[in-house]
């Protein structure tokens, strides 16, 4: 496209202060701004923050008026009691089954930097202080090679033959070196011809008046469109040589039917769970949830509930005190469906989201965004919120669900999130550290083994992935601390 009908573009919308700086450009500043505003869609930008500023106005004219109730008694069950065992090896049976017929996929959410962490590396390449040293994509990749091997045993397969095809979804900004630390670390024992690397997308910061904002004379501030442009980027080619080719044209050539999709700062996530996946298909849904009971009324944090009739998660600072201490005829919160960002989708229900995606508003952060003052053409770092970041959340489509349910599980066993720095105390290295060493101590006590008090055992997901194939440890008590990478390993430790 020329300069000038791209200047008559931009004027047309609004934002022709884009190319005021135009003239005093060098050739290498003018390349990279044409090509910025050429790939930008313009004006579906506007559209979005229209669309942002009517939605968050809606919100508030909705609140205390749209009834938010607690999830119906037919889209909830739990597996979390003894009573639920029955039910939960159902459900696993069912998932290994779907899983050793190859129809399933997971889904990676990794595009944040562990900048709270003090590091500047993608979080899945994190270290939280394990004996073994092993970062979260590596205990995330060995449970999807555990899972593989459990299903192909389970029904008389070649362990080669499983196959659970790996989508991880990156940022413009961690994609090279998540790539990059795959390849060094020969993908963790996966076939590297099933694993797939795609980007969230970006949208551009705006002003609070919804003017694009300039953070050089050359470059346009864009920042990430939030883990909801998950559905977006699941469109998009993932080679510049063949627009055809996505992730979910990948996912239906392998006859994909169902995707399990994650965050990468859970170091307890359990990759492609049978159990979750044979409940999702038992109860025939396009779309689902797992969640962890609240720690207590007032955690901070969103809960999966129904408001004016429709699924959703209903932020912590919605729910009034009376809501968040109410009690069930079990004695159980209410409202205590804690949202985990761990979901299950059909392929059908992914191809959907297109359909409605128009419909879905964007959430506004405003932040303080450096930019380039328009009479100086000097970059200006605000000391107090100046503009926008427009984002998606990953649970916004819950309202356009037609079949929805949600899965209780164990916060011990499944969520201890990364999101602090370390010394924190709460939600940081130590206590993810902290809780995955003491689940592995629960696996051994099950399996009727006795540890020493201060003994830690880690136990490779390669060995076992929720407890299973421990048998050889019963009657044994461990009185050394060690890391256990084969079954053969336990007698040393004993």
């Amino acid at each position: 496209m020329s300069i000038d009908a791209l200047r008559q573009r931009y004027e047309a919308a609004g934002q022709g202060h884009l190319l005021h700086f135009w003239p005093q450009l060098s050739e290498v500043e003018r390349a990279q701004l044409l090509k910025q505003l050429e790939n930008l869609d313009i004006e579906r930008v506007n559209r979005i923050y229209k669309k942002a500023i009517g939605g968050e106005a809606e919100i508030a004219a909705q609140q205390g008026h749209e009834a938010i109730e607690p999830l119906p008694e037919d889209a909830a069950d739990s597996a979390i009691g003894e009573a639920d065992k029955e039910n939960e090896e159902v459900w696993r049976a069912v998932g290994l089954k779907a899983i050793a017929e190859g129809q399933l996929g997971v889904l990676l959410m990794a595009g944040g930097q562990g900048t709270r962490l003090g590091s500047s590396a993608p979080k899945g390449c994190y270290d939280i202080g394990l004996p073994s040293h092993k970062p979260l994509f590596q205990l995330q990749a060995e449970r999807i090679i555990r899972v593989q091997r459990l299903a192909a045993q389970t029904h008389g397969k070649s362990p080669e033959s499983v196959v659970i095809p790996w989508y991880v979804m990156t940022s413009g900004p961690t994609r090279p070196e998540t790539e990059a630390f795959f390849k060094k670390n020969a993908y963790f024992g996966l076939n590297p011809r099933n694993v797939t690397f795609f980007e969230q997308g970006t949208l551009p910061c705006l002003t609070m008046d919804g003017k694009v904002i300039l953070e050089t004379p050359g470059r346009v501030a864009v920042a990430p469109d939030g883990n909801g442009g998950l559905y977006a980027a699941l469109r998009q080619p993932l080679s510049p040589t063949d627009k055809s080719h996505t992730v979910l044209t990948d996912l239906s050539k392998r006859n994909v039917r169902y995707v399990h999709a994650f965050g990468v700062d859970n170091c307890l996530v359990k990759v492609a769970d049978p159990v979750f996946i044979g409940y999702c298909i038992q109860k025939q849904s396009e779309c689902a949830a797992k969640v962890v009971p609240k720690a207590y009324p007032t955690e901070s944090v969103g809960v999966v509930a129904t408001r004016g009739g429709k699924f959703g998660v209903v932020e912590y600072s919605e729910i009034s005190q009376e809501q968040a201490e109410r009690l069930d005829a079990n004695g159980q919160l209410v409202f205590r469906a804690a949202n985990i960002v761990n979901h299950f989708y059909t392929i059908d229900f992914l191809n959907k989201v297109e359909s409605f995606e128009e419909e879905l508003a964007f959430h506004i952060a405003r932040k303080k965004i450096p930019y380039v003052d328009q009479a100086t053409g000097q970059t200006v770092k605000p000391t107090k919120p100046n503009g926008m970041k427009l984002e998606m959340f990953v649970f916004d489509v819950f309202p356009f669900t037609k079949q929805f349910s949600v899965l209780e599980v164990a916060r011990n066993e499944e969520f201890s999130p990364l999101k602090n720095a370390p010394g924190t105390g709460s939600d940081d290295p130590e206590t993810s550290r902290r809780d995955l060493l003491a689940q592995q101590k629960r696996f051994l006590e099950r399996a009727g083994a006795g540890v020493d008090k201060d003994v830690e055992i880690e136990i490779s997901p390669l060995v076992s992935y929720a407890g299973e194939g421990l048998e050889g440890v019963k009657g044994k008590t461990f009185t050394r601390s060690g890391i256990v990478s084969s079954l053969e390993e336990f007698d040393a430790l004993a």
